[in-house]
């Protein structure tokens, strides 16, 4: 994958309205407001800026971005639900622009939250941070989950194994999978020219998940708290470069 320099140029397009678009709502994510308002804002945004939400009517999903809350691990559909003081929430936003995918998530604090909620944010926010500072040609897959899953539980939380990251450029997901716990010295080794999701979904209880009646929402089974955070990211010849970094320079509540 040598010639991967006109892929990396879209992906930095794409990903960089993907992370535009999380500070955008950044402004707008406080008590009173619903999660589908920050749908709106977020779909609007991506458009008037010249992408397509990628959620919306992917495998017959109805809405633009994901607002996962509290005890929900992913993919929770925007509604009605107003964010309350305490809340926290995932909010997950894939822009395509010219054919290629930006996937990035952040979480919000909604007011005064519980400070158990802050440390399973802040270790979530962490554990991504390692896994990605690693990485270059010839780390293996297996050494990302093992990154993220040594930081997460010396803290005393879980890495849901249900979800896990993926390849992503002009399809939404591609190969390969991309693991949040594992062995070191595991699994492919990275290359030059691999684009790719980290996204780590940490529960602050026991790691299992069940799927809602909906189809699409992730919750955790024993109700605890959940946490995720999301880039996608590119191996280049000798390390890696971040598609969706804030251009505000936002990393993790409080923004």
């Amino acid at each position: 994958m040598n010639n991967y320099k006109e892929k990396f140029e879209k992906m930095r397009v794409a990903g960089n309205l993907a992370a535009k678009t999380l500070d955008m709502l950044t402004e707008n994510i406080k008590p009173g407001i619903s999660t589908e308002k920050i749908d709106e804002l977020g779909y609007e945004f991506i458009k008037d800026n010249g992408g397509y939400s990628a959620p919306l009517f992917y495998r017959g999903y109805k809405k633009s971005l994901c607002t996962s809350l509290n005890h929900v691990v992913c993919h929770g559909i925007p509604s009605d639900r107003i964010l309350n003081d305490g809340d926290i929430i995932n909010v997950d936003v894939t822009a395509i622009v010219d054919d290629h995918h930006g996937d990035t998530s952040r979480m919000f604090s909604i007011g005064k939250t519980p400070i158990k909620a802050k440390n399973l944010i802040d270790t979530t926010y962490e554990a991504m941070m390692k896994a990605i500072k690693i990485l270059k040609p010839g780390v293996k897959l297996g050494d990302i989950g093992y990154e993220i899953q040594s930081h997460v539980e010396e803290k005393g939380f879980s890495v849901v194994r249900d979800f896990c990251g993926h390849g992503v450029s002009t399809k939404f997901h591609e190969p390969p999978n991309i693991l949040h716990y594992g062995k070191k010295d595991s699994g492919a080794e990275l290359e030059p020219g691999m684009t790719f999701t980290i996204e780590p979904m940490i529960n602050a209880g026991k790691y299992e998940t069940k799927l809602l009646q909906d189809g699409w929402t992730a919750v955790t089974k024993d109700k605890s708290l959940s946490a995720q955070f999301e880039h996608t990211l590119g191996i280049t010849e000798n390390g890696y470069e971040i598609f969706t970094e804030s251009v505000k320079g936002y990393l993790k509540p409080p923004y």
